[in-house]
C-alpha cells in the first residue's frame, strides 16, 4: 500500500511540472501523460477516468461528440446521431413486407374484378364494412349505379357482390393498416432520437409517398366509375391503364424506399459491432474493379423496374389476352405495321399521337413493348451474371450469392411470363408473376445494396471505434504485464 502512494504522489508531481510548462496553451490536447498516470492509479477503481471513458463511449456508441476545454471547465457541443437503432432497421423491413403483401392482394382484387365494388372512399368511417341486411342492400344500390354493373355485371345477386366487395374492402384495410405501422412507429423513433437525420428525411418522404399512395388508389378507382372518363377513352368499364401503373409505381417506389433504408441501418448495426470486419469489408467495396459491376446493379434495379411498369400497362389493357404464344406473336414474330400503329387509337384529326397513343394504348404494341422489356431484362440480367462469375475473385461471398440468386429468380420468373401468357392470364399464374417481378426488384436492390460504398460518417466511425478497440486491447496487455511483474517480484 505505502508503495502506491509513494507511485501516486510521483505522477502527481510529474502532472504539475508538465502542467507548469503547457500554461500558455489555449485548449489543452489529449496525449499519453493521462494514460501513464491512470496506469500509476488503481485501474479497477471505478472512479478511473479510462474506466470512465470506456463505459461512456459504450453508452454512446452510435454517436460522435466533441468537447472544448478552457482551464478548468467543458463546454460540451449537441450529440450528433450517425446511425440508426437496428430496430428501425428491422421495422421497415417488416413494414415492406406488407407493402410485397398489398401488392399481390391489389393484383389479385384486379384479376377477379373487384376493384370498382365499392363506389365511395371513405379513408376513416370505410373501414368498416356492412353489419346487417339493410346496409348490404344500400351498398349494392350504390353498385348498381355504376357503369360496371350496367354494362358488365347485370346478371350478379347479393352473395356475388359480396365477395367482389370483401376482396376490395380487404385491400383498402391492408392499406389503412400498412399507415398505421408505418407512421405511428416513424413518429415514436424520431420522438426518441432512435434515428439519424438522414433517415429522418426518408422516414418524412416515405409518409408523404404512403398518403399520396391512397389518393392515387381512390384516382384511379374514380376513372372506372366516370362514364365521360370512359367515353373519352373509348374503354369498356375498368381502370385507366395511366393510373393503374401510377398506383403499382408509387407501391413498388414505397416498397424499395422501406427496404434500401432498412437494410442500409442494418449493415451498419453489424459494422458497429464489428469494426475490425467492417473494415475489411470496406477495403474490398473500395476496390476500383468493382465500379462497373456497382453501376450494372443499379442498372438491373432500373430495367426490372421499367419492364414491370409496362407489366402494368399491360395488366390495365388486358393485352395479355391479345396473342397467346411465344415467341410468336400469332403465325408471325410481330404484327403488321398496321395493327401496331392503329389510326383508330389517334385523337388529333392530323394524326400527331399516332406514334404515342399506339405505343401506350394499343394493346397489341403494349404486349411487344412489355415482351422486349422481359427479354431485355432476362438477357441483361445473365450478362451481369456471367460477367460477375469471372470477377467473382474480387467480389465479396455474400454478395456473390445475391447474384446467383437473381439469376434464378429471373429465370423463374421469365417460365411465368410465358406460361401466363399461354394458358391465357389464368388468375393463380398471374398472380405468381406479379410477385415474381416484385421478387426480382427486391434482389435487384439486394445486390446494389450490398454493393454500396459506406456512407462518409460511417467510414469515421468505424475508424474511430476500431481505433478505441486496439487502444483497448493494449490496455489491457499492460494491465496483465502489470500483474504479472508484481505477481513475480512476490514470488521473488
Amino acid at each position: 500500500m505505502f508503495r502506491n502512494v509513494v507511485t501516486l504522489k510521483q505522477g502527481l508531481k510529474t502532472f504539475s511540472r508538465l502542467s507548469q510548462k503547457r500554461q500558455s496553451v489555449k485548449f489543452a490536447k489529449p496525449t499519453s501523460l493521462v494514460s501513464t498516470i491512470t496506469r500509476k492509479i488503481n485501474i479497477n477503481n471505478p472512479f478511473s477516468p479510462i474506466r470512465q471513458f470506456s463505459q461512456a463511449f459504450k453508452r454512446s456508441i452510435t454517436t460522435t461528440t466533441t468537447t472544448a476545454t478552457t482551464g478548468s471547465t467543458t463546454a460540451p457541443v449537441k450529440k450528433v446521431l450517425i446511425n440508426s437503432n437496428k430496430y428501425v432497421g428491422y421495422w421497415l423491413v417488416g413494414t415492406s413486407g406488407l407493402v410485397f403483401g398489398i401488392v399481390i392482394l391489389g393484383g389479385l382484387t384486379r384479376l377477379t374484378e373487384s376493384g370498382l365494388s365499392i363506389t365511395e372512399w371513405k379513408p376513416v368511417t370505410g373501414a368498416i364494412p356492412p353489419l346487417n341486411q339493410k346496409q348490404w342492400e344500400e351498398e349494392f344500390t350504390k353498385y348498381k349505379e355504376s357503369p360496371e354493373f350496367k354494362q358488365l355485371n347485370s346478371h350478379i345477386d347479393l352473395d356475388e357482390f359480396k365477395f367482389i366487395f370483401f376482396m376490395e374492402w380487404g385491400h383498402r384495410l391492408w392499406g389503412r393498416g400498412i399507415g398505421l405501422i408505418f407512421i405511428l412507429p416513424a413518429i415514436y423513433f424520431t420522438a426518441t432520437r432512435k434515428t439519424s437525420s438522414h433517415v429522418n428525411r426518408r422516414l418524412l418522404g416515405l409518409c408523404g409517398l404512403l398518403g399520396l399512395q391512397g389518393f392515387v388508389g381512390w384516382w384511379m378507382v374514380k376513372s372506372g366509375l366516370d362514364q365521360q372518363q370512359l367515353d373519352e377513352r373509348k374503354s369498356k368499364p375498368t381502370v385507366s391503364q395511366y393510373r393503374l401503373t401510377a398506383h403499382l409505381g408509387a407501391a413498388f417506389i414505397l416498397y424499395m424506399g422501406m427496404l434500401w433504408t432498412g437494410w442500409e441501418i442494418i449493415r451498419e448495426s453489424k459494422w458497429v459491432k464489428n469494426p475490425e470486419n467492417a473494415l475489411q469489408l470496406f477495403k474490398q467495396l473500395d476496390n476500383p474493379a468493382l465500379k462497373p459491376l456497382r453501376k450494372m446493379a443499379l442498372g438491373m434495379v432500373v430495367l426490372t423496374f421499367i419492364t414491370a411498369m409496362t407489366g402494368g400497362m399491360v395488366a390495365g389493357l388486358d393485352a395479355g389476352l391479345m396473342y397467346n404464344t411465344f415467341p410468336r406473336m400469332g403465325d408471325d414474330w410481330l404484327p403488321s405495321n398496321r395493327e401496331l400503329l392503329d389510326p383508330f387509337y389517334a385523337r388529333k384529326e392530323d394524326k400527331s399521337d399516332l406514334f404515342w397513343r399506339n405505343i401506350l394504348e394499343n394493346p397489341t404494341t403494349v404486349q411487344l413493348n412489355h415482351r422486349i422489356f422481359a427479354i431485355t431484362t432476362f438477357f441483361a440480367v445473365f450478362g451481369f451474371h456471367m460477367y460477375a462469375s469471372r470477377n467473382k475473385h474480387i467480389i465479396p461471398r455474400h454478395i456473390n450469392r445475391s447474384i446467383h440468386l437473381m439469376m434464378g429468380i429471373v429465370t423463374l420468373q421469365f417460365a411465368l411470363g410465358i406460361s401466363t401468357l399461354v394458358y391465357m392470364v389464368p388468375i393463380s399464374l398471374a398472380s405468381a408473376h406479379q410477385a415474381g417481378a416484385l421478387a426480382l426488384l427486391t434482389i435487384s436492390l439486394l445486390c446494389a445494396s450490398q454493393l454500396r460504398q459506406p456512407r462518409i460518417p460511417m467510414r469515421l466511425l468505424i475508424g474511430n471505434l476500431y481505433k478505441k478497440q486496439i487502444l483497448e486491447q493494449q490496455q489491457q496487455l499492460a494491465r496483465g504485464s502489470k500483474i504479472l511483474n508484481e505477481v513475480s517480484k512476490l514470488a521473488k
